[in-house]
């Protein structure tokens, strides 16, 4: 039986542009330094947050094309098929790159009688439990009192979880606007206990970030029934105003969350993760001034290298503290306070589009060949 899948929001398809790039000067900026301008670094220092971002959103997509589906309809090892086929390849790659730039620069360090990053106080810690649970995808599953390898990968390892608890969320999503907005709260409580227990707000990834995921994927799965309980009831009819006037308030209540909700890692990270899950909702209409600006081909191809620059960000970072290393150690600090990490931000722009067009997306579409080809058979 063939199911015939949603409209794709294109307004959440360009929404995943901009948060990795976040992401990636959050990570340089906690490795490394930040500016001293208040409007750059509240921003980025919270950075990590962006991560509730696509957690709710993967809830969101996730429950948008699959929840319709009747109980026999859902088909959950070609739901993992396909779910795999986007994750995984891209995972893998960047495991190995990161295993050969690691054996590279322990090999340069040999030879040039220094010490490699990788040996250093505050090394990456690449051990081979590391590689084996990451080749696993169980690496962020509380069994590893550190990041490894492609730390950035723990966010891929907490999302495969999701997707196999998916039919327990599947099935809570086959209700109404009620059990939507009981779900959506459900989320909403349990992220804010997390945050108010753990002694680092949400920024959590090795050691209980898959109870992190669970909860914002939950935000997301209610936030999807909310959304189909008002195309139903025809909100979709309503002028396009309204929906600009909506997402003009998302934005500034997620301005407002980031800027003036005091410093990163703090039990009111919640208010920026809810401000996140609202400007979802209000986009997921696709309609209105800001879902038209995110519709815009520069940011729907942005969005569509997003998961390759998130995920190729470590090998440069890793790779820069060669180069500080090695190739300028001398350099006044100074001269490239600002440079710095926008050129790593356009380095990692590149290469995700790279990682993107000749990686991920080829190998997502031959799997999904592959797979119905052997479904058919």
């Amino acid at each position: 039986m063939t199911i015939q899948r949603p409209i794709e929001i294109k307004a959440l398809s360009g929404a995943r542009a901009l948060p990795p790039l976040v992401l990636v000067l959050y990570h340089f900026g906690e490795g490394h330094h930040y500016q001293h301008a208040f409007w750059y670094d509240a921003l980025v220092a919270k950075g990590y947050l962006w991560v509730e971002f696509f957690f709710i959103l993967s809830g969101f997509i996730l429950t948008h094309v699959y929840g319709k589906q009747a109980t026999g309809e859902f088909r959950y090892l070609s739901f993992l098929r396909a779910r795999l086929a986007r994750l995984y390849p891209l995972h893998l790659f960047m495991l190995f790159a990161i295993l050969g730039l690691m054996v590279l620069l322990r090999f340069l360090a040999a030879r040039g009688g220094y010490v490699s990053i990788y040996d250093q106080p505050y090394h990456p810690m690449n051990t081979w439990q590391g590689f084996v649970s990451s080749l696993f995808l169980v690496q962020a599953w509380n069994i590893l009192p550190y990041l490894t390898f492609n730390g950035a990968s723990w966010f891929v390892s907490v999302e495969f979880l999701l997707c196999l608890l998916f039919p327990v969320y599947l099935f809570l999503a086959r209700g109404g606007a009620i059990r939507g907005a009981l779900v959506t709260a459900a989320g909403c409580a349990a992220l804010a206990s997390i945050a108010l227990i753990s002694r680092h707000g949400l920024d959590i990834t090795f050691h209980n970030g898959i109870f992190r995921g669970i909860a914002d994927f939950a935000i997301g799965v209610g936030l999807a029934m909310l959304y189909r309980q008002a195309i139903k009831s025809g909100v979709e009819h309503l002028p396009d105003m309204l929906f600009s006037l909506a997402q003009f308030a998302a934005v500034l209540v997620l301005a407002y969350a980031i800027y003036r909700t005091g410093w990163a890692h703090r039990p009111t990270d919640i208010y920026v993760a809810l401000a996140m899950a609202l400007l979802i909702f209000a986009l997921s209409f696709d309609r209105g001034l800001v879902a038209g600006c995110l519709k815009t081909r520069p940011l729907l191809v942005l969005g569509s290298w997003s998961y390759g620059i998130y995920m190729g960000q470590t090998f440069w970072l890793q790779s820069l503290r060669y180069f500080e290393q090695r190739w300028y150690p001398q350099v006044d600090p100074g001269a490239i306070w600002w440079s710095e990490p926008f050129a790593l931000l356009a380095v990692c722009i590149v290469w995700g589009a790279v990682l993107a067009v000749f990686i991920e997306h080829p190998a997502n579409r031959w799997l999904r060949s592959r797979g119905r080809h052997a479904a058919s058979a």
